[in-house]
Parts: C-alpha cells; sequence; structure tokens
C-alpha cells in the first residue's frame, strides 16, 4: 500500500506546483462590493475631472467625465473658514482667476468663495463656474460614477457624514495616509481606503500593518514588482500616470486604474483593447 500511495502523493505534488507556477501573481480580484470598471478591466479617474477645455475640479469637468464614460472622478478637499466642504487643488484662489483676486481657501467663508469666477481663465464661455462644494458633487455623482477624495485639508468625520449622507460610500476611494485608515473606518465602514506607500520599499510595511483594499501609487514609484507585490496580498493598485506615453508599461504591469488628466484617450484605447 505504501508503494502505491508514493507515486500517487508524488504526481499530485508535481501537478499542485505546476498549478502555482501557472497562477498569474499579476490579478487580484476587485474587492467585493466594489464597482466594476466600465473600459475593460482598467478603472479610468479623470483627475480633477475631464477637464480638457474646461475649467477643473468644477461640476462642468465632472458632468464632462461622467459622459465620457469614466468609472472615478478626483476631488480635492478643502474646508472653508465657516466649515464647508469644497472641491478646490491650490490652498489659494490666486492661480484661478483673471481679475487679480487673492485668497487662502481656508480663510474664506463659502459665500466670498461662490462670487469668484474661476471659469474664465480657460474660456469666457465658463464665466460661471464656480469653486463646487463636495455636497454638490456628491450629489451630482451619486449612481452615475465613483468619487476619488484626496483629503488635502478636511475632517475626515464630516467629509465622511456627507459621503453616508449621499449614500456613496461603496463609490468612495479615500486618498488618505496609513494612519488616519482607522479614523476612516470608525466613520465609514464601507469607504475604500487607498493609501500612498510613496517609494516601494514602503510598500511591504503598508500592506503588513494597514491591510488596505486598494493602494495608490505615481509613475515614479511604481513598477512592475510593486503590482504584483500588492496583487499576491489582494490589493488592487491605481496610479497617477505621467502622461499617455506611460499607459502601455501600466497596462503590461496590470495596473487597477489610471488616473489621467486625459481620460477620453485612456477610455479610447482601452475601448480598442478590448475590440481586439
Amino acid at each position: 500500500m505504501r508503494n502505491l500511495i508514493h507515486p500517487i502523493l508524488t504526481a499530485y505534488l508535481i501537478v499542485f506546483g505546476m498549478s502555482l507556477l501557472a497562477a498569474d501573481p499579476t490579478e487580484a480580484p476587485k474587492p467585493t462590493g466594489m464597482r466594476a470598471p466600465r473600459n475593460g478591466n482598467v478603472y479610468v479617474v479623470a483627475h480633477r475631472g475631464a477637464h480638457d477645455g474646461v475649467p477643473e475640479n468644477t461640476l462642468a469637468a465632472y458632468r464632462r467625465a461622467i459622459d465620457l464614460g469614466c468609472d472615478f472622478v478626483e476631488i480635492d478637499v478643502r474646508t472653508t473658514l465657516d466649515g464647508v466642504l469644497v472641491s478646490i487643488h491650490n490652498s489659494t484662489i490666486d492661480a484661478y482667476t483673471t481679475d487679480g483676486r487673492k485668497g487662502v481657501v481656508a480663510e474664506m467663508n463659502f459665500a466670498d468663495l461662490r462670487k469668484i469666477d474661476i471659469g474664465s481663465r480657460v474660456d469666457t464661455k465658463w464665466s460661471q463656474e464656480r469653486i463646487p462644494s463636495v455636497s454638490e458633487i456628491l450629489q451630482l455623482c451619486k449612481g452615475r460614477i465613483g468619487v476619488y477624495l484626496d483629503v488635502k485639508d478636511a475632517s475626515i468625520e464630516s467629509l465622511a457624514t456627507l459621503v453616508k449622507q449621499n449614500d456613496c460610500e461603496l463609490d468612495t476611494l479615500w486618498y488618505i495616509s496609513g494612519s488616519r485608515i482607522d479614523e476612516l473606518k470608525r466613520c465609514s465602514s464601507k469607504s475604500w481606503p487607498m493609501p500612498d506607500p510613496g517609494p516601494e520599499k514602503n510598500l511591504s510595511t503598508l500592506l503588513k500593518v494597514h491591510r488596505p483594499p486598494v493602494v495608490a501609487s505615481v509613475w515614479r514609484h511604481c513598477s512592475r514588482l510593486f503590482v504584483e507585490t500588492c496583487h499576491l496580498s489582494n490589493v488592487i493598485v491605481i496610479v497617477d500616470d505621467q502622461g499617455p506615453e506611460t499607459w502601455k508599461s501600466l497596462l503590461e504591469w496590470k495596473v487597477n486604474g489610471i488616473q489621467t488628466d486625459h481620460p477620453a484617450e485612456l477610455i479610447a484605447q482601452l475601448r480598442q483593447l478590448q475590440s481586439r
């Protein structure tokens, strides 16, 4: 009997070992409950909205991203003097005006920010565009597109309250540091924390200590090994590109999402790849 078991066991181990070698370590399952990508297997994140010819971080840019079929819009979140959460990248309004008006977002009331034309610097046809509140953006996006929150200057608790009020928890990625994940989980258990380890040398510690479902990265820090390491831990990766010339490598590395200033072109390329 021992002589019979030995070759059977040996054969089983050989087959099992071959199956492990054949498994693709670069694939990772989408976290349960997260929206599926619309264009192949890669999430398209519109950086500051789809702002080619449209003022960035405005409702117009977010509407454009929805119309294009993007998966997420990125929102830079700051807080006004009177506690309103708004979407604006810079800490000041200086770069967004055409009349020389200046000011620090955190030192201005929301009503005063709303008076500022931030669209004419792109084209006078956008002169009615204003700095939007996060509440307005969530109402626009709910059920239509996911939201990628870049939390620059905001209370996680206040922001999580808005996300929950608009029933957007399962559609929201949170770009926050690993040290803030526990705080987020207490406020919004269904949202997706997405920390960025920075250089690849920090990745293993981030995965071990914080165990996030999603990891963010940027082109200069990303690599095939970075992506494979995340996927082996069942963590998906969303990367900031450095222009369309970086897409080929990112797709070969099997990243799960790309944040880009060129969402229309990326969607066209992904759809072309799907049709082959």
